[in-house]
Formats: structure tokens, sequence, C-alpha cells
């Protein structure tokens, strides 16, 4: 038995206990929680190996490989120097945990190597969540106090040029696999710094894979991969944590190799495999407040480099009205993402945002640019059994009056309800409608087969309260 064990087995009092889930991210079920014995003894060699390696930690001359030699030498003379006897167990278990916190995130690395784990949330240095197949579990990891979390924080946003302080006390940064990061720290984190992970793929997923997951249809694929070939704008709207990203993700390898793509983004998160491609990232301003290079200043810089695609990672703001801009002279076949509701919803945010843009224009001639521009919505949906589907692709028809038309092409079949296991049997099924674009993919040699717009019947009316 190791000491582990041993001190766990006599350890007396009332363990700690946490919320689980099953099923239900917040179910009352409580496990039981053990106080790690070796938790003293882990802070105190941490602490020895930051003093002993000091700046050689960061040295930018090392390779990772002989960083990792030189932790692991220093970690077994700290070890060997220690009193506390240790079982062969312990003292394996020991160097994998210190060495996780010096050259890895700490607590989170367990979670960031499992690819069944597709988001981290750490609330406060000793709560840890993550996501599982749509579902949230608290898990038992926790950092050894505020500053061990700060450190992880410092380390991950330093690694991309980003900053964190009291001036900034939040930041949204990636990991080197792209995995997008959002860290917050007081005075705005009340409870202490607080990091969320959503991770992505080590290989990016391709439309196979969605079409496996029950994201879209063999039919929808071939009915996108055409509009992406036939240079029709596409706008992929949904909530946070719909899975947009993966979303344009696909989309974007269906652009041709030979084609110029320029992505622009907050944080690079996209993995084109085209090899043409150049990646732009906008810059937060430095501690002085100056230097800020935004999503709007990139779209107006893209367009004197020459695109034959602007794929743009998020439209928050006023960069919308640059970007309808561009896709109304010229540069068509291009792609986004933004949030909203719904197809409807998506027209309105445009025209917000473009208001953002400090322009004193007529509502009447932002619907006009949105209704040229763009042809196509592609709105995603994370639905109660956390699964993530394309609930309508939309075509935008043009302008009746002053109202933007919007027909649906294809629609999530809410009404087939779910299966014993709470899961969804429905999918998304044709509405019997052509899109008026379809000559101008014919005229390109895109033809796309007559059963792709065949009716389905549905189970019966849409029940979209069953989101």
């Amino acid at each position: 038995m190791s000491l582990y064990e041993r001190l766990s087995k006599a350890r007396t009092g009332s363990p700690e206990t946490m919320p689980v889930a099953d099923g239900d991210p917040f179910a009352a079920e409580t496990v039981q929680r053990i106080v790690d014995p070796l938790e003293a003894l882990k802070r105190k060699i941490h602490q020895s190996l930051l003093q002993a390696l000091g700046p050689k930690l960061y040295d930018l001359n090392m390779t990772a490989e002989q960083l990792e030699f030189r932790v692991r030498q220093k970690l077994q003379e700290v070890l060997e120097e220690e009193d506390t006897p240790l079982s062969a167990a312990d003292r394996t278990r020991l160097i994998a945990e210190t060495t996780d916190d010096i050259l890895g995130y700490g607590p989170i690395e367990p979670f960031l190597r499992d690819e069944t784990v597709t988001e981290i949330m750490v609330n406060r240095h000793d709560v840890v969540y993550v996501e599982r197949e749509g579902k949230i579990f608290r898990v038992d990891a926790k950092f050894l106090d505020d500053s061990h979390l700060r450190r992880t924080i410092d380390k991950i946003v330093g690694q991309v040029g980003r900053r964190i302080d009291e001036s900034s006390p939040y930041v949204d940064a990636r990991l080197p696999d792209g995995s997008r990061v959002n860290a917050a720290i007081p005075p705005i984190a009340i409870d202490g710094p607080a990091l969320t992970i959503r991770k992505f793929a080590r290989d990016p997923y391709q439309a196979e894979d969605l079409i496996s997951f029950g994201t879209l249809s063999s039919k929808v694929a071939r009915f996108l991969e055409a509009c992406v070939r036939g240079r029709i704008n596409i706008l992929v709207s949904g909530g946070t944590g719909a899975g947009k990203t993966t979303t344009l993700n696909v989309l974007s390898s269906f652009i041709p190799d030979g084609e110029r793509i320029i992505t622009i983004e907050d944080s690079a998160e996209l993995r084109l495999l085209q090899p043409h491609v150049i990646r732009m990232e906008a810059r937060p301003p430095n501690i002085e407040g100056r230097g800020q290079v935004s999503i709007r200043d990139l779209v107006r810089n893209s367009l004197r480099m020459r695109p034959d695609r602007i794929v743009v990672g998020e439209v928050r703001s006023g960069e919308a009205l640059d970007m309808l801009q561009a896709m109304n002279t010229g540069h068509d076949g291009s792609i986004s993402t933004v949030h909203a509701n719904s197809p409807r919803d998506v027209i309105a945010r445009l025209e917000t945002m473009c208001l953002m843009a400090g322009m004193d224009l007529p509502v009447r001639a932002i619907r006009e640019q949105v209704a040229s521009a763009i042809q196509v919505i592609v709105h995603q949906t994370r639905l109660k059994d956390g699964t993530r589907r394309l609930s309508h692709i939309t075509e935008v028809v043009g302008m009746e009056g002053d109202v933007i038309t919007l027909q649906d092409l294809f629609l999530f079949d809410f009404g087939m309800g779910v299966d014993e296991s709470g899961r969804f049997r429905g999918h998304i099924k044709s509405m019997g409608l052509r899109p008026k674009f379809i000559e101008r993919l014919e005229d390109l040699g895109l033809t796309l087969d007559r059963e792709i717009f065949e009716p389905e019947p549905f189970a019966r009316a849409q029940n979209r309260a069953a989101v």
C-alpha cells in the first residue's frame, strides 16, 4: 500500500464533497473527495524547482527536450534531499504532476491531453469542471493556490504575446494547438483567477466527421461544398458553443487549393490545409493603450493583399460594414461567423453592427448592402442533449419593400422527438425549394443532383421550443 493510500485510509474527520453530474450538470449527488496528503510536499518541491531553475525555464535557446531533461534531473535531486519516505508509486505520481506543473499547464494538463474533453473551466484554483460529449462534470483536480493558477495563466497568454494584469484583467488567447483561451483575474473575477479553455481536435474535422456526428447530412454537405466552390457568400450563425468555428473550418476546407485565402481572427483558431493561406490576428492595445489592431483594420488591409477569399473568424461590430462592402466589390465567396439566435436575427444583428461603424447610413441602405452581399445563412444550434446540429440553411432572397426576404432551404425536424437516452432523433431535411443562385452554380459547372432538394416529410410542425 502506497503512502497516499495509507494516509487516505487513516485520515479521519468529515471528507470534502463536491457536486458531480450524471446527465444533469447540476445534479445534487455528491462524491467523496480526499485531500491529497502529498500536497504540502508537492508545493515545497514546486517552489524549490522554481528557485533552482529560475530563468532557465524561459530560455529560448533550449529545446523542449533539453528543458524537460533539466527539469527531471533537478526534480530527482530535490526528491533525494527530502526526508519524507515515498513509495515507488508515490514518487512516480509526484514526478508526473510536478513535471506537468513546470513544463505544462499544471493540474489541467491531463485534460488537455484527453481527446474526449472538449472544454475545461477553472472557476477557482480548487474548482475545475470539464465538458465531455456536451455534458459538464466537476473533476477532482485543483491548483495549489491562486498564485499557482495565475502563473499558469501568465504562461499561456505570454506564449502568444498577450498580457493580463490589473489594468487589463481579462484576455483572449490561444494554446499552440489553436485551442481558445479566456482568462479573468481580480478585480473583475471576485473569487480569484478564472480560466476557460475550449479545445479543438488535434486533426481538423472534415465534412465526413460532421456527418458522422449528425451535425449535418450528406445532402447538405454536397450543397454547401457547391456553394463554397461557386463563390457564394456564407454566414455561419449560432449561439456560444454551438460549433460555429468548427463548421467554418469545414466550409473553408472546400475552397480550391489554387485560391489565395486570407483569414482574419481575434485569436488564430482556423486551421486551413490549403497551401496559399495568410493568417492574420488582431492585437490588443499595449500597456500604454497604444498599438491596437482591430478586426476592422485587418479587413480593410486585406483588401490590398489581392485576396481571392476573405475568411473572418467572427464579426462583432463595425467590421461588418467593411466585410459587406468587400463582398459587394468583387471579393465574393467570403465566409464568416456571427452570434445570433436565428437566421432572421442575423439580419437584425448585421444592421446593428453596421451602425456601430460610426457611419450615418440610413437603414434602407444597410439592408440593401446585406441583401446584395449575403446569399446563404447556415445556422447551428446546440441542443439540450449536448449535440451540435445545423438547424437552418436559409437563402437571402432579396428585398421586398424595406424587408429582406428569407427562405429556408433546409430545416431540422424537431418533431421526431428524442430516444430513450434523451438524444434527438431528428435530422436536417430539405424543404423542397431550389435556391435562386442555382443557375449561377450551374454556369460554373457545379451541377447538383435533384434529389438534394427533394422535399422530405416532417414529423409534425416545427417545435422550436425543444432546442
